[in-house]
């Protein structure tokens, strides 16, 4: 009975030693109206007695200089720890003390009552409880003194973003302190793609026993990044057990919220020896002169002479917030001042257990609005409240070496940096390489990579078992032992990648039917069934919903696979193929067209051009023609026909040209032309499509609008073969659809036969596929292109599949035909025919000219066309313009003239062997060289008048 006694008489003493600080009698200003303001804390917690003493240092010194009109009276009382007791001493303040604020509680569950009994009687609860459960906005009378939880909770997820894990559990009580949190971690942790796949909620009663249990559960997963929100109590216990299950070692990561974090200073030195090497964030707090004042009057004055028996306790935010706490609230009463103080309150005294005796205050509102919004320099920092929130400025990150070690700081505008206000950036970072050295647990200095395989466990590796396509994938199992065994080019190169991870991890391949596709054995991942599947499974976005795909290890793409033609350099009319249909009409018609216009432009002036209409269509058909092996003989008089034959002369170079290196091409090279050139020819055609069982390329097929009725699925290389043989007519299949490795495995085995045809539907090529953010898929898809650029995929590529210089390698994409187009020579015929039809306009116009007489009569229209028609097809005498003055020739009138005279075999220039488009004597000459040209034969006179 002795020691409860001796404590009961330090507590008088304690108390009032605060009531003396706070009385009246201390203060330099005796008329000031004394307001009464209920405090509320647990007295027997170090944070408690802290706050308790902080808070009367803070009264003091408010009231220590300058005249006041306000006085603030405290009266202090214990919450023992409890929620009862806490609500009772609340109800003892308002009812009969009748405080007009009342400070505290620190607990969230305890403020969690008090503060709606304050909202009935219109009282502000002044607390540092930082469970985001409590909100100014759905109580404001509630004035939060503190961060809220939630506040740091981006400052967390920045630091498990810089070190680039991508899961953590979360291990918290089952309280409102603790799941108060947890939404907003959630959130943040969303917010950078990490997963939470494990929670550890524990009862703040919790026993050793049921934290070793709870603790031997996380070790059996894969985690080893923990986000530890405990009261500070709890969390020493907590973190006792942890070092005892050997958690506390190289491999784990521990972060700590600002509860407990803020609290290291004044720990127990064997909670800390527990807690070496985990990170914490704790709100920061800049150093001042009025700090660096109050710690000096904190170690010789307040806290020792009242508690002796905490020697080495230091103060912390909390104490600092408390301090700010009681300044904020003797400022605001200033504001009010007294002309509104009004301390009338209708109590029934009698009735001492209904709340609704309390009544209501009337300087309570008053109060609210005053410090619900405040501000000042306090010594925690700017202390700025706003809508009755704590503003949150800055935390800090340490690292518990002895008792800490800072490493830097978050905020929300620059997020991790060495210091609180880095100067020239305005980028947000969560680079782990702004953070000072960290010592983990276990001493290591090496960054732990979050996750590792529980001792014993193996994962379990998914394998497909199909028929068909042995070389992609193989499955057997010993019916003995029943224990799997694959092989094929995706086990090879599945195995390959992890030797090649910087870990080792152990597997099992376990059996798989495959009954109706993949996606059922990819779904078997999402379903907790596999750790992992393995085989040629294509990635698809409808699969990437459910699991997380490495990098893909096979080229990507779906197409066709068609039979070749037979060789065509047998067939009598590959002459013709060269060109297009469209192309031979096309010249033909150019042909008789510039036929045609060398007839208009020569007619009038060249003999040759004249003479009987059979002769002159056959001129026509005869000239053009001939132009194409240069065997034309007759002259052209006209500089117009000259300059259109030797435009068409060039365009006929080109086309023979080309002629020649297609034929050429066609008969010394061998031609796989494919049956159908792309997938829309089968659907037009109405064929029947093949595709490989339980593929997704039925899928595609479907969306392609190709009928379920037209499709047929197959398993083997040697079915393909047997229904591409026997083509769609007979039971077989037009085209094969399928992905490029399958596609390539076949044509290495039936080289010659098949060809690929057609576009490449892109896909993403195989890959592997592991749960929802597991942190295994940026090692695995890391080691995939480690692979992938050595020989080791040469290899494993030769062994199971095909060379690169085989005849599977050709690019089989020969849907287009090689006959020569219209549009090849599209510009060539523009051009001749441009120059064609300018010559034309200008002959025209000359001849329209010539002949102006008959357009200028007085005779019809249809009588001037006949007219014009008549002299054009009378022509122009040229003959006699050429003679000589001197040679005596007559010149016959017009009326002597017979109406058309053929010259004669014998006399015609025509006939001269060897004569060319152009006369000799102009430099031009289309003959062989070598061939005889005589000169033009003189009329004599003798016949002239015969004639």
């Amino acid at each position: 009975m002795e020691i409860p006694r001796f404590v009961f008489v330090l507590l008088l003493l304690e108390v009032a030693f605060m009531t003396f600080l706070a009385s009246p009698v201390g203060s330099q200003n005796e008329s000031a109206v004394k307001i009464d303001v209920g405090l509320i804390h647990d007295w027997d917690t170090i944070s408690g007695k802290m706050r308790n003493a902080c808070m009367s240092l803070a009264l003091s010194d408010f009231y220590a200089n300058g005249n006041h009109t306000t006085q603030i009276v405290f009266h202090f009382r214990d919450s023992k720890s409890d929620d009862v007791d806490a609500a009772s001493a609340a109800i003892d303040l308002l009812k009969n003390v009748e405080v007009q604020a009342i400070l505290g509680p620190q607990a969230s569950t305890q403020a969690d009552f008090i503060t709606d009994i304050g909202k009935k009687v219109k009282v502000p609860i002044i607390s540092s409880a930082t469970s985001s459960a409590l909100s100014p906005s759905q109580n404001p009378y509630f004035i939060r003194s503190a961060y809220c939880s939630c506040a740091q909770a981006k400052a967390v997820a920045a630091i498990v973003k810089a070190f680039g894990w991508r899961q953590v559990v979360f291990i918290y009580e089952n309280s409102n302190f603790g799941s108060g949190i947890l939404p907003h971690l959630t959130d943040a942790m969303m917010e950078i793609s990490v997963s939470v796949p494990d929670r550890s909620v524990l009862l703040p009663s919790a026993d050793d026993d049921q934290i070793m249990a709870e603790l031997s559960m996380l070790k059996t997963k894969q985690t080893r990044v923990f986000i530890v929100h405990l009261h500070p109590i709890f969390a020493s216990k907590f973190f006792k057990n942890v070092k005892e299950a050997g958690m506390m070692s190289s491999g784990y990561v521990w972060i700590i919220t600002d509860a407990f974090t803020s609290l290291l200073v004044s720990m127990d030195p064997s909670v800390l020896d527990s807690l070496q090497g985990v990170i914490g964030v704790k709100p920061y707090v800049p150093s001042s002169v009025k700090l660096n004042n109050f710690t000096r009057r904190w170690k010789s004055k307040a806290f020792r002479q009242q508690n002796p028996d905490m020697d080495g306790v230091e103060h912390n935010v909390f104490g600092l917030w408390a301090y700010d706490s009681v300044t904020a609230l003797a400022t605001a009463l200033e504001k009010v001042g007294t002309s509104g103080l009004k301390l009338n309150r209708t109590i029934n005294r009698e009735n001492s257990t209904d709340l609704d005796a309390i009544g209501t205050s009337e300087f309570g509102p008053l109060l609210l609005e005053s410090i619900r919004n405040i501000k000042l320099k306090g010594l925690s920092g700017d202390f700025h409240i706003v809508d009755g929130e704590l503003q949150a400025s800055a935390f800090q990150i340490v690292n518990v070496i002895g008792k800490e070690e800072k490493i830097g700081f978050w905020t929300e505008k620059y997020g991790i940096s060495k210091i609180p206000k880095p100067k020239n950036t305005t980028v947000y970072s969560a680079n782990k390489d702004d953070l000072g050295a960290i010592t983990w647990p276990g001493g290591s200095t090496t960054v732990p990579r979050g996750w590792e395989i529980p001792k014993g466990k193996e994962l379990r590796i998914g394998v497909p078992a199909k028929k068909g396509f042995e070389q992609f994938i193989n499955v057997r199992t010993d019916p003995q032992t029943n224990i799997t065994n694959a092989t094929g080019f995706c086990i090879d190169v599945f195995e390959q990648v992890m030797k090649s991870m910087p870990y080792h991890v152990p597997y099992k391949y376990i059996r798989f039917e495959i009954p109706q596709g993949y996606d059922d054995f990819v779904a078997q991942v999402f379903f907790g069934n596999f750790d992992a599947v393995v085989g040629d499974v294509t990635i698809l976005s409808n699969r990437s919903k459910h699991v997380d795909f490495t990098l893909p290890f096979t080229e990507s793409g779906v197409t066709i696979v068609v039979p070749v033609k037979q060789d065509d350099r047998k067939n009598a009319w590959i002459f013709l193929k060269p060109l297009k249909k469209e192309l031979w009409g096309t010249t033909a018609a150019f042909f008789i067209f510039i036929g045609t216009v060398i007839w208009v432009l020569e007619h009038q002036v060249n003999k040759e051009f004249q003479g009987p209409r059979h002769k002159q269509v056959g001129m026509v058909f005869w000239f053009s023609f001939s132009t194409l092996v240069y065997a034309h003989r007759e002259k052209v008089v006209s500089n117009l026909s000259r300059f259109v034959i030797i435009v068409w002369v060039f365009v006929v170079l080109v086309l023979t040209s080309s002629y020649t290196a297609s034929l050429t091409s066609m008969l010394t090279v061998q031609q796989l032309q494919p049956t159908v050139t792309d997938v829309y020819n089968l659907i037009k055609n109405r064929d029947y499509v093949g595709y490989q069982d339980g593929s997704f390329v039925a899928d595609m097929l479907k969306n392609m609008n190709f009928e379920s009725r037209r499709m047929r699925n197959y398993s083997t290389l040697e079915e393909y073969d047997e229904a591409l043989t026997n083509g769609s007519g007979n039971g077989g299949v037009a085209a094969i659809m399928d992905e490029l490795p399958y596609l390539r495995l076949f044509l290495e085995k039936y080289c010659g036969k098949y060809t690929m045809v057609g576009p490449i539907y892109k896909t993403a090529g195989f890959g592997f596929a592991f749960p929802r953010g597991s942190p295994l898929v940026p090692d695995v898809s890391r080691a995939i292109l480690s692979v992938t650029e050595s020989d080791a995929m040469l290899n494993i590529t030769k062994k199971w599949l095909w060379n690169e210089t085989d005849c599977s390698q050709q690019d089989g994409t020969l849907a287009a035909s090689d006959s020569l187009a219209p549009e090849s020579f599209k510009g060539l015929f523009i051009i001749v025919g441009a120059s064609a039809l300018s010559a034309l306009l200008i002959f025209f116009c000359s001849f329209l000219n010539d002949n102006k007489c008959i357009l200028a009569s007085d005779v019809s229209i249809w009588q001037k066309l006949s007219a014009l028609a008549k002299a054009f097809c009378e022509g122009k005498d040229t003959s006699r313009e050429s003679q000589k003055p001197n040679e005596g020739n007559v010149i016959p009138s017009e009326d002597a003239m017979p109406e058309h005279h053929p010259p004669s075999p014998e006399t015609s220039i025509a006939d001269s062997p060897g004569q060319g488009v152009f006369t000799q004597d102009e430099g031009f000459s289309t003959t062989e060289p070598g061939s005889p040209v005589r000169d033009s034969i003189p009329i004599p006179e003798e016949e002239v008048s015969e004639r």
